[in-house]
């Protein structure tokens, strides 16, 4: 497997600009006669498909959803980072890059978090033009706000729905695409393969969610945006519809997938209610600029039914103990493990122990209650909604959960795969972030690999590759088509008694338990074995309904589990293979005396991208025995920052 990064020479600060104003161009003219398949229509979806063609390309979008405008992007809340440096408080593109490299644990490249942290200013600049409703200050300036792993301010919000309206600003660039006829939207479309011949994608399969039909579609070359992994738990912050398999898919045809164990867990989360619980709501990570997060002292005042009746002298408020330079703002890992360290200990808050207190009465008698509403009230409002407590007059209990995933299918500079032609954006790469990603990081990614890095990248690609358009009558199309259509005749074959939810709550349980916030050779092993026998169990006990072309979610859900189910393992794999603790990713045999990650940089300072060894050809192939697959690495170089051991004391 080729994992040449294709990484510009010259100096960092140098590198993209020099790199865009050397690349090969497609004329205008030569635009139209290229067709670029967009899967994705979230922010990097929605972004790339409308400037790809508003360049002259013919575009095709896909979207499983009713409309574009209901991708999960839409609940990311708290904000997006930008070098602006509205706050005059020392902030650069540089200093956005040794943040990133340094919360991310040192396991990303320098050469595309620079990329990211300069194109960040133009991303800011973008959504304002498009009318997103960013916070303004008394002055009509932009606002900034803080967020973890940072001593500056450089995130802009929109109130606590930040990632809604930097979505419709994307969407409506998008929907003005489609109404001139330069996009051609495919809604309620999922993807269940890619086409691919003698290593080059061709094309595509999916499935009308409404019709059940198999479709073909080609393209010269085809971008997935397809967001990330975390519903593998089951129990999520993500929409119930997001799913792995459009990158494993790819990953089964050849595309590199790097770094599975990368997940990260959010801190700041409204704890698990109930076992038929269907998903995890997300309190935004702004919240700890003004909350501060903390236990009952005394293990026995957790009982008390009003916090407000704990002293202020019996509360540990234990992040501006521990962490004293960046407080309630550390990263997201450090204040993950934390609040679990805490609950574990005994001091957990609520009916089950697992919630810590994120407490705004300081705020409030500092600020105002009106001002709490003004930066947080549809958090506020969205928290009360659920839980039945005003969070203005008593603290939030909060505790982690899945948020995001780091990992990814591999790319290079270009953000090309090792499948020729098949680009990779957003979430689904896994090219930025290293082991933890900083909060607001998201957004700014998804943007930054839409409207500023792809439209070059792929140009670069046509005019060199010049690829040719495989007809959709092609043999190629004929197999895939014929294999997708195989897998689900399978599913409703076996006729068992279990549902696939019934197996996905089991395969998140044991995911949580054992490669979750905190992972140990044994229960890896553990979890390795009890994924394989669950994924037996799958392939000869699922039942779906017998109506495979007509609207079943029953159906819909039986792909995505088995690819879960596959993939688990390929996760739990990589975690029992790196032998080190960084961000995220926590092994209980390597931490400081402290309880703090201890990173192996002298063996595991390199990327860790997965091949694919089964044969695809056959439905549930890997039912039983290990995933066959192969480890290869990119080695990491860092040349502008110094590994060292994070810390944010």
């Amino acid at each position: 497997m080729n994992l040449d990064a294709n990484i510009p020479a010259g100096p960092l600060v140098d590198k993209w600009s020099h790199y865009k104003s050397k690349m090969s161009l497609v004329s205008p003219a030569q635009k139209r006669q290229y067709k670029i398949l967009v899967v994705g229509t979230g922010l990097a979806g929605a972004s790339a498909a409308a400037t790809l063609s508003e360049l002259g390309y013919q575009v095709e979008a896909f979207c499983f959803q009713d409309s574009p405008r209901r991708a999960h992007s839409i609940a990311a809340q708290g904000g997006i980072n930008a070098s602006k440096n509205y706050q005059g408080d020392g902030d650069s593109a540089y200093r956005l890059f040794y943040d990133t490299i340094k919360g991310g644990d040192f396991r990303s490249r320098e050469a595309n978090v620079f990329r990211l942290a300069e194109e960040s200013e133009n991303i800011i600049d973008q959504a304002v033009a498009q009318g997103v409703p960013f916070a303004r200050d008394y002055g009509g300036l932009l606002d900034n706000r803080s967020f973890g792993g940072a001593q500056v301010s450089r995130t802009f919000y929109a109130k606590g729905q930040t990632g809604q309206q930097l979505l419709l600003g994307a969407y409506s660039a998008l929907e003005r695409q489609i109404g001139q006829g330069r996009v051609v939207m495919h809604c309620r479309t999922e993807l269940l393969d890619l086409v691919v011949a003698d290593g080059k994608v061709e094309g595509v399969i999916t499935r009308n969610l409404l019709t059940g039909k198999l479709n073909r579609h080609n393209g010269h070359a085809v971008v997935l945006a397809t967001g990330g992994y975390g519903n593998v738990y089951y129990l999520s912050t993500n929409a119930l519809g997001s799913n792995v398999t459009a990158t494993y898919r790819a990953y089964l045809r050849g595309a590199g997938f790097a770094n599975p164990c990368f997940t990260q867990i959010h801190p700041t989360c409204i704890p698990v209610k109930g076992d038929y619980q269907s998903k995890l709501t997300l309190m935004s990570e702004s919240l700890r600029n003004d909350g501060r997060v903390w236990v009952p002292k005394n293990t026995q005042a957790k009982n008390i039914s009003d916090p407000k009746l704990i002293a202020e002298e019996d509360r540990d408020y234990y992040l501006e103990r521990l962490y004293p330079s960046f407080g309630n703002l550390v990263p997201r890992d450090i204040a993950s493990r934390k609040a679990k360290e805490m609950c574990d200990q005994g001091f957990g808050v609520g009916a089950t122990g697992l919630g810590v207190y994120l407490d705004f009465s300081h705020a409030i008698d500092r600020l105002g209650e009106k001002a709490m509403s003004d930066r947080y009230g549809n958090l506020f409002d969205m928290y009360q909604q659920i839980t039945g407590e005003n969070p203005y007059q008593t603290p939030m209990r909060i505790y982690p959960a899945v948020h995001y995933t780091m990992g990814g299918l591999w790319v290079d500079y270009n953000l090309h795969s090792t499948i020729e032609g098949l680009h990779v954006i957003g979430e689904a790469n896994f090219s930025d972030h290293g082991a933890n990603r900083l909060g607001a990081s998201a957004l700014m990614q998804g943007l930054a690999d839409g409207y500023f890095v792809l439209p070059y990248t792929l140009s670069d690609y046509l005019a060199s590759a010049k690829p040719v358009l495989t007809p959709t009558s092609h043999g190629v199309f004929d197999q895939t088509e014929q294999e997708v259509a195989n897998r689900i005749h399978r599913f409703i074959q076996i006729d068992g008694s279990r549902s696939p939810y019934d197996f996905h709550r089991e395969l998140g349980k044991i995911m949580w338990d054992y490669c979750g916030m905190s992972r140990s050779k044994a229960g890896l092993e553990k979890a390795i074995g009890d994924i394989q026998a669950l994924r037996e169990a799958f392939w000869q006990d699922l039942y779906v309904p017998h109506s495979p072309t007509t609207l079943n979610q029953t159906l819909e859900s039986a792909g995505r589990v088995a690819d879960f189910l596959a993939f688990g393992e390929l996760m739990c794999m990589d975690a029992l293979a790196r032998e080190e603790s960084c961000g995220g990713h926590f092994r209980e045999e390597h931490q400081t005396s402290q309880g703090e990650a201890k990173r192996d940089d002298a063996r595991f300072s390199h990327v860790a991208v997965w091949q694919n060894q089964e044969d695809v050809t056959v439905p549930g192939s890997v039912q039983k025995g290990p995933v066959q697959t192969k480890r290869h690495t990119e080695e990491l170089t860092f040349d502008e920052v110094s590994l060292s051991t994070r810390s944010y004391k």
